[in-house]
């Protein structure tokens, strides 16, 4: 059940939570993968979603039946950065419908805004610079702090990012905390990190999928979360 303190950090994914990149991390992913020779289904990406690209890649080798040796993996990881990049430039991500007002509301209400991600440094930063997003405190950035998995021993459904951003903005109890995102693995991350644990539908799962995973909350949007947090005030 969802706890009953006031919130002071809200934590985002990245991709189909916050912002619309049209679906090309995965498609990136898919071929990256299917480059070394593996065959890669629909359902079996749907099951990586959200988790950090090297161990997805690892994954998906091997429910096509191939041990993914440390070579080929680094490899295909160098492939979905380069295929990503030029995808990128081709079709560049944009805010999700609603986010930047969202973001924007909760910070004004002093309730900090932390983004967490699937994808490394590499890749999060000129993400961020082809959005004009900016980090760092004070209501002139976008959010508070962005957490990647270059920072963390292990993402997603790991509860370690999550916490790495409490870490970073001073946030001590986990239940001031709300996590929300698209994937399966973003609402388990916000279980095991003892958070309210939000799923979102602007991705590309419907909430039949969440359900058996017990979140707090399933939202539309993310941009629903400043009503959200209203509600979850008034009531308590």
């Amino acid at each position: 059940m969802p706890k009953s303190k006031a919130i002071s950090l809200v934590v985002l994914d990245m991709a189909g939570t916050t912002i619309d990149d049209h679906g090309l991390v995965y498609q990136a992913l898919a071929e990256c993968v299917t480059e070394t020779g593996a065959s890669v289904s629909n359902s079996d990406l749907q099951l990586w979603m959200g988790t950090d690209k090297i161990t997805a890649i690892e994954g998906l080798m091997r429910a096509a039946g191939r041990e993914p040796a440390r070579q080929d993996v680094t490899a295909a990881f160098g492939r979905f950065h380069q295929i990503l990049a030029h995808s990128y430039r081709q079709l560049p991500p944009v805010p999700l419908a609603g986010i930047p007002d969202a973001l924007a509301e909760l910070r004004f209400t002093g309730v900090k805004v932390a983004l967490t991600t699937g994808f490394d440094d590499a890749v999060v930063g000129p993400l961020l610079s082809s959005l004009d997003w900016s980090v760092g405190e004070g209501l002139h950035t976008t959010v508070d702090a962005v957490v990647t998995t270059s920072e963390v021993t292990a993402g997603r459904p790991a509860p370690f990012m999550i916490h790495h951003a409490m870490e970073k903005l001073g946030v001590t109890d986990v239940r001031t905390v709300l996590s929300a995102g698209d994937t399966v693995v973003d609402v388990q991350a916000g279980l095991n990190a003892g958070t309210i644990s939000c799923a979102v539908l602007s991705g590309q799962l419907e909430a039949a999928a969440f359900t058996p995973h017990q979140p707090d909350y399933i939202l539309n949007s993310a941009a629903d979360i400043p009503e959200l947090l209203t509600k979850i005030t008034n009531r308590d």
